[in-house]
């Protein structure tokens, strides 16, 4: 057993105490004849810190595509020549998603929409469309609108949006490599303002945009000091006539390396599968990926991706005998 596996399951299995960004990158260095007992161990982290449930999670766009932002690997911006196109969808097209979101046993329903931030048409919008779906259906809204101000913050926690996604994307030393239209600091101050409030901060990121592998970890410590409690996390899915949409993608066994070493990095927090794990790791690594360290999904289609139907991964949950998140009452 390599040293750092021995480190890891006194300090992180034992005590919760996440590994260090140095620790990080060893686990992210490991040999492939050590990555199953890596899988095992992450696996052991999670149920005895996070337990056997897995939480499930639908989400759709409201306002899809002519983002001003230059995110590079993204198809939604307006400034490549993807074939995305600006389209937001109405209030009962958002209620209709959140019933079929619902009905496959998620407990989570995300809006998202392709902005810098939200501006007042899109603040209105939120607000009917989130009283539309809590009169409709019993489900928790979160919300992922880019950056916000303090007073949009507000307005969010007054809907009842109890949690927000806004991804770092990748590590501070390499984000102008990613985003030249906004900074790294500009993400973290919204993400600050949103755990301030006491909604619940969603914040992750894409691994495979270039990065290497030392800031591979950098990110990774970065997350555990923000503390978020759900980390989703993505893997590039190269999309035509964006920056990056010549680049590889990740190879299979170093992805299920980053989700251990995003495990034990944070050993209680929500470490859901999102973009990018079907053409990355397949149905057996995926499989692989929920017994090493996973413990939620999103379900269905990405905002501009296909995904695994979601009967697959709840049946997959089921045979794996991992039960899916009930709705609590309490939030």
């Amino acid at each position: 057993m390599p040293e750092i596996l021995d480190q890891a399951r006194t300090q992180v299995l034992g005590d919760g105490v996440g590994l260090d960004q140095a620790a990080i990158l060893a686990v992210l260095n490991l040999p492939d004849e050590h990555l199953p007992a890596a899988l095992q161990l992450a696996h052991d982290v999670r149920m005895r810190w996070c337990g056997p449930e897995v939480e499930v999670e639908g989400i759709v766009s409201l306002k899809t595509g002519g983002c001003p932002e230059d995110c590079h690997f993204c198809s939604q911006s307006g400034l490549f020549t993807s074939p995305v196109r600006s389209v937001w969808l109405d209030i009962p097209s958002l209620v209709e998603a959140a019933k079929q979101t619902a009905a496959t046993g998620a407990t989570e329903f995300c809006i998202v929409a392709a902005v810098r931030g939200p501006d007042a048409r899109l603040m209105k919008q939120m607000r009917e469309g989130v009283a539309a779906i809590k009169a409709a259906v019993d489900i928790q809204v979160a919300a992922s609108l880019g950056m916000l101000t303090k007073e949009q913050v507000d307005d969010l926690v007054d809907m009842g949006v109890h949690r927000y996604n806004h991804n770092l994307e990748t590590c501070k030393s390499y984000f102008p490599n990613v985003v030249t239209t906004h900074s790294w600091e500009e993400r973290w101050e919204t993400l600050r303002m949103v755990r301030d409030s006491g909604m619940e901060v969603c914040c992750g990121g894409i691994l495979g945009l270039g990065e290497t592998v030392e800031q591979r970890a950098e990110f990774a410590a970065q997350l555990a000091e923000l503390n978020p409690h759900e980390v989703p996390l993505n893997f590039l899915n190269p999309r035509p006539g964006t920056p990056l949409g010549d680049r590889p993608v990740v190879e299979g066994k170093d992805a299920l390396r980053a989700i251990a070493a995003f495990r034990l990095a944070m050993p209680r927090t929500i470490l859901r599968y999102a973009g990018g794990r079907e053409i990355t790791l397949g149905d057996l690594g995926t499989r692989d990926g929920l017994l090493g360290g996973i413990n939620a999904v999103i379900v269905g289609n990405y905002l501009t991706t296909l995904g695994r139907p979601a009967t697959a991964d709840l049946e997959l949950l089921d045979e794996l005998k991992m039960p899916v998140k009930a709705l609590s009452a309490t939030l």
